[in-house]
Parts: C-alpha cells; sequence; structure tokens
C-alpha cells in the first residue's frame, strides 16, 4: 500500500497515536466500571465517553480560533485545551 500522499511527520503518528490510546484506555475503564450518565455544567446528561467527545471536539475548536486568533506557538493552544477537557471530563 502506498501511503506516500499522506505527511505521516513524527508529531501526526503521536498524535494518532494518543487519541487510539485514550480511546482503548476509557474501553477498559468502561468495560471494568461502567458508566451511569450524570449531569454536570453541561446543559446534558453524559457518560465518560460523551465527556471526552466534547474535550477533544472543544479542543479542535480551541486550535483552530488560536490559529486564527494569533501568531504564537500551539503550545499554549494544547495547554488551554488540556484545561479544558480536564474540566469537561470531571465536571461536565
Amino acid at each position: 500500500m502506498d501511503m506516500d500522499w499522506m505527511a505521516w511527520t513524527t508529531p501526526t503518528a503521536i498524535f494518532f497515536l494518543c487519541i487510539a490510546l485514550m480511546l482503548a484506555a476509557m474501553t477498559a475503564w468502561e468495560v471494568v466500571s461502567p458508566t451511569v450518565e450524570a449531569k454536570g455544567f453541561l446543559p446534558m446528561r453524559t457518560t465518560r465517553g460523551d465527556r471526552l467527545f466534547i474535550g477533544l471536539l472543544g479542543s479542535a475548536f480551541i486550535h483552530l480560533g488560536w490559529l486564527a486568533t494569533t501568531d504564537l506557538s500551539l503550545w499554549g493552544a494544547l495547554a488551554v485545551s488540556l484545561v479544558w477537557t480536564a474540566v469537561v471530563i470531571r465536571f461536565g
């Protein structure tokens, strides 16, 4: 299979590896301890998987907004995204 069209750089591979590891960890956690829907600051009842998805989706928008509004390094957007995702998963 010829994958030359895809820019598989080291950061790209690390990103997808982290997403795969998060999904595997959430699956294992679900098998060990089934989740129950909870109501936090989000306007709906959510499960752990829902909150992870919302956190990842929000992180994508944080990065896009960061790129659109500033010329600063993306490390700042990563820090904001990690805090956002942790807050959503814990209190969402």
